[in-house]
């Protein structure tokens, strides 16, 4: 992948199609193709079909999905696991009729099985029963998964997977409905300290360990791995994808309490018990990202400042 190849962002607007996005720019990469949901449904095969035809990309970063939190999962699995599964199914197949030189497709940690032993390897994939709040979103990003490895083993294409951790950032949804944890904090402890608030109250018990990467991490591991990784790399291991993370994980209390300091709440946090708690833990196992020659560079505390600082700044544009 040099300056000057035709590339395909496919989920530009979103927090992690903007990051990669942000991540080419600042490399001088200058023929990078977008188009948002008004100029290409990708969920509508034939426009999908049509786009490839026309526009012939020769890498392509299928950071297109539809997420949620446990509360949006929960409620919608029907809508989460029909529109990934026509996203992903849609740019996948097209791309290999026309003959695109590369495919990175961008799944989730919560792939793994609920009682997965962590760290997550990548060999634990389908090795257990999924957590039933997210089922319908983690089959869809299996299936994407096993059909970039099914492709390389009929057809020898060069697509392959990334599952990173939970993802937080500029560009985020801080939508109380259907944000996820980090970000969703962040907004009740911006608005309980702004509206002098004594209580935030959060869902679950606070004991579930989660793992966070800032977003531009992860935007700079997918280029260092469209630019240095093939799919030979991770197929002849015998393994479907790759983890990207930090290899470090905090108590949803430990996340809270930073998050308090950072926004500067000073009231008191209660947790509702009678709300679940997902995953008891989500850490990945990072060994092979990092000893192929990628580490994250952010740590939590700096990369919410980040983010937090990003979100004061467009409190009134963002998603409400």
């Amino acid at each position: 992948m040099n300056k000057g190849s035709k590339i395909f962002i496919a989920g530009h607007n979103g927090m992690v199609g903007s990051a990669i996005y942000r991540k080419l720019k600042s490399e001088s990469f200058n023929n990078i193709i977008v188009r948002n949901r008004q100029e290409l449904d990708l969920k509508i095969q034939k426009q999908v079909e049509i786009f490839f035809e026309t526009h012939k990309p020769e890498y392509v970063f299928l950071a297109a999905a539809k997420v949620g939190g446990i509360l949006a999962n929960n409620s919608y699995p029907a809508e989460f696991i029909y529109s990934n599964l026509q996203i992903q199914n849609n740019i996948i197949f097209s791309a290999y009729k026309n003959n695109v030189k590369k495919v990175l497709f961008l799944g989730s940690s919560c792939i793994y099985p609920r009682n997965c032993p962590q760290p997550m390897k990548e060999e634990y994939l389908l090795t257990g029963l999924l957590e039933p709040t997210n089922e319908a979103y983690a089959i869809a990003k299996i299936s994407g998964i096993k059909m970039c490895q099914f492709f390389y083993k009929q057809y020898n294409t060069n697509f392959l997977s990334i599952m990173p951790t939970n993802l937080y950032g500029q560009g985020d949804n801080f939508n109380l409905e259907n944000s996820h944890v980090l970000p969703a904090m962040i907004r009740k402890f911006h608005e309980a300290k702004i509206n002098d608030l004594k209580e935030v109250m959060l869902w679950g018990t606070g004991i579930a360990r989660r793992e966070f990467l800032l977003v531009d991490d992860l935007a700079d591991a997918s280029v260092f791995i469209m630019k240095n990784i093939d799919s030979c790399d991770i197929y002849d291991q015998n393994i479907s994808h790759i983890n990207v993370g930090t290899g470090t994980d905090l108590t949803i209390k430990e996340l809270a309490e930073l998050i308090k300091k950072i926004v500067g709440f000073t009231g008191e946090i209660v947790y509702d018990k009678t709300k679940p708690d997902g995953m008891p833990q989500k850490l990945l196992n990072v060994e092979r990202i990092n000893k192929m020659g990628w580490t994250h560079k952010t740590s939590l505390e700096k990369g919410i400042e980040q983010t937090y600082n990003w979100f004061c700044k467009n409190y009134k544009l963002i998603r409400s």
